[in-house]
């Protein structure tokens, strides 16, 4: 994997080398689209979209790529956090753009664009001024600017009204959550970890037009997109013809293995403190310190950061933020506060309407999370029963 990385860096690197800051185009020149297969890691599960010019007459093949960005970016890391990621246009030669596809094996498709010369000048001087250096950089949002909704809307600012997107291809709209999931297992650490991330904002449908934050609705926009009543594409091919990638899952090492563990440990040694009428302390604090600490984390992506798809997560009703306060009274061998079996009855009311949001739609969460909700549901009766019997004791 290293070597790969090595090698794509070196030929992108040279690729730059020997660039006319502003190429000077033919009528002979041609624009197409560039469509990707979905690759193995996370940032390329849901493929990539890339514009290729070519210009016999000058020689020229280079694909514009809005999908760049810099891990030693001054504040990169902090930008990415605070949701303020800041990508940029890169322009390499096509052999070596498609070299990691064809490493890959990722399919490349092709939709080559029915434009008049004056058109494809115009589009060819647009990404030759975008792509000068104060011009490049943009505000990255997974949802609404990336590099696939760059391509339509670079379109629709050059080709204006004569530009008309049709929806007839879309027999069904989907919601941005459901759309994420045709490209993740549900059983996997990455497809529970962006539903744990990311709010009820993303269940609402998207329009036709936000479908293209992925690229794969891209390609089926454009060949259903007219041009002046004309279609937009003047034909399609593939370039490199590999199946869609299958990434081999093990149950062992999913989520849903773990968590099922975790529920099954959770029973047992609740089923111990209750022969035993004790309760196990440790095992309290690490259930409310860690959802305590998961509810933090998601109040900060959505209250402090610019993230637009965390906002209304509703995943903090059960990894509720005060919970990591809690925890550290749980550790009490002796009697628990008298506040404690009210705090314990509202977080049982909160796993509740967890459920019932849930069941109107107010947010969709991932399956993967009822094992906690049991988990969870168990030890707060324990712990309630507990205080409460422990209360009435003191009083008598």
């Amino acid at each position: 994997m290293f070597i790969k990385k090595l090698l794509f860096c070196i030929l992108l690197s040279c690729s730059f080398l020997g660039f006319a800051e502003n190429p000077v185009w033919s009528p002979s020149s041609q624009i197409s689209v560039l469509t990707c297969g979905a690759g193995d890691e996370l940032y390329a599960a849901f493929g990539h979209t890339a514009i290729r010019v070519q210009d016999p007459v000058h020689d020229i093949d280079y694909v514009y790529n809005y999908g760049t960005f810099n891990f030693n970016q001054p504040g990169f890391y902090v930008n990415f956090v605070l949701g303020k990621p800041y990508f940029t246009l890169s322009r390499a030669p096509f052999p070596n753009f498609l070299y990691e596809y064809e490493y890959e094996k990722r399919w490349v498709k092709e939709q080559l664009l029915d434009l008049r010369p004056s058109e494809k000048i115009e589009l060819l001087n647009f990404l030759s001024t975008n792509y000068r250096p104060e011009n490049r950089g943009y505000l990255y949002d997974y949802l609404y600017n990336n590099c696939s909704t760059k391509i339509p809307e670079i379109l629709k600012k050059v080709l204006g009204k004569n530009l008309v997107f049709k929806e007839s291809h879309l027999k069904e709209t989907y919601t941005f959550r459901e759309l994420i999931h045709q490209n993740l297992n549900t059983n996997s650490w990455s497809s529970f970890g962006i539903d744990l991330a990311l709010g009820s904002v993303i269940d609402q449908k998207a329009t036709p037009n936000e479908h293209m934050f992925l690229p794969l609705y891209v390609m089926k926009q454009l060949n259903n997109t007219k041009l002046k009543g004309k279609p937009l594409v003047k034909r399609e091919r593939t370039i490199l013809n590999f199946a869609d990638r299958i990434i081999p899952t093990y149950f062992l090492a999913s989520p849903l293995f773990w968590l099922v563990i975790l529920l099954l440990f959770v029973i047992i040694i609740s089923y111990i403190d209750i022969k035993n009428n004790v309760r196990s302390h440790w095992l309290d604090f690490a259930l409310f310190f860690v959802t305590g600490i998961i509810g933090l984390l998601l109040c900060f992506l959505w209250f402090l950061t610019d993230h637009s798809a965390t906002a209304g997560n509703f995943n903090i009703l059960w990894a509720f933020p005060l919970n990591g306060i809690a925890a550290f009274y749980l550790l009490r061998k002796k009697t628990l506060p008298s506040w404690m079996p009210k705090y314990i009855l509202a977080l049982l009311g909160l796993l509740i309407l967890t459920l019932l949001f849930w069941m109107v739609g107010i947010q969709v969460f991932s399956p993967l999370i009822l094992p906690i909700l049991i988990a969870l549901g168990i030890r707060y009766f324990l712990i309630y029963k507990k205080t409460r019997t422990a209360l009435k004791t003191n009083k008598a």
